[in-house]
């Protein structure tokens, strides 16, 4: 049991590493620079993100946004299920409970360890002063990847509060309250998850972050300042 707990802690410290530098690459502000000499971090929402990519740059630089950023959430989740199985370890449980807990739910819960700390590199990259986007990008390939289910029924969602409001701020605020519900109900019913108590606690982390990160559009959205999908904003100089 002591050997599995430390192999359990080795492998979970190395993947929340590699997840957090790998997050930490953030395409926006990569693509923006090498494409248009700027940071987004100056211009627009001043989002390093592919929402304000677009809106400021246009289509080209915000589609390497979007697939750098969809790739990396799905690098990270299969370098830390490939690690926890070189170690050959998996979630940690009391002996009378491994029959219960299988092989299918400790790689979940490892996607989710990965998955988190690679959002957490997406919002606050070591290699760009800890200032990054918001993760939703990094999100929806995480959730891809580890629960298929609970992403089909997210991005219609998304999608449609998108074409309701027009705004992706409450698209995204609102796909990220949805998201815990939508986690319980669907790992609940498949019958699959012995522990679906801890996948929910860590998708409410998720989405308490992603959430906050949203707090300069709830400001904006109460002022009426919001701007609206579609709408493109010329880049400003730097000051």
């Amino acid at each position: 049991m002591i050997d599995n707990i430390s192999s359990f802690s080795i492998a979970l410290a190395i993947t929340a590493v590699i997840a957090y530098l790998l997050g930490s690459l953030n395409f926006a502000i990569i693509i923006c620079r090498l494409w248009k000499k700027t940071d987004i971090r100056t211009v627009g929402s001043k989002n390093a993100g592919f929402t304000n990519t677009l809106r400021v740059f246009g289509k080209g630089p915000a589609i390497l946004t979007m697939l750098g950023d969809l790739s990396k959430g799905v690098v990270a989740v299969i370098i830390g299920i490939t690690i926890f199985r070189l170690f050959n370890t998996g979630l940690v449980v009391p002996e009378h409970l491994r029959d219960v807990v299988t092989e299918e739910y400790s790689t979940v819960f490892v996607g989710y360890v990965a998955g988190i700390f690679a959002i957490i590199g997406h919002i606050f990259p070591i290699y760009y002063g800890f200032k990054g986007g918001k993760g939703i990008l990094v999100s929806c390939s995480i959730l891809l990847v580890i629960d298929p289910i609970t992403f089909c029924i997210e991005i219609p969602f998304f999608i449609l509060i998108v074409i309701i409001t027009r705004y992706v701020s409450v698209a995204s605020i609102s796909a990220a309250v949805l998201y815990p519900i939508t986690t319980f109900v669907t790992q609940t019913l498949s019958g699959k998850y012995p522990y679906v108590w801890l996948n929910v606690a860590l998708v409410c982390f998720t989405s308490v972050i992603l959430i906050y990160m949203h707090k300069e559009n709830i400001k904006r959205l109460r002022a009426g300042t919001e701007n609206k999908f579609g709408k493109k904003k010329k880049p400003k100089e730097e000051t």
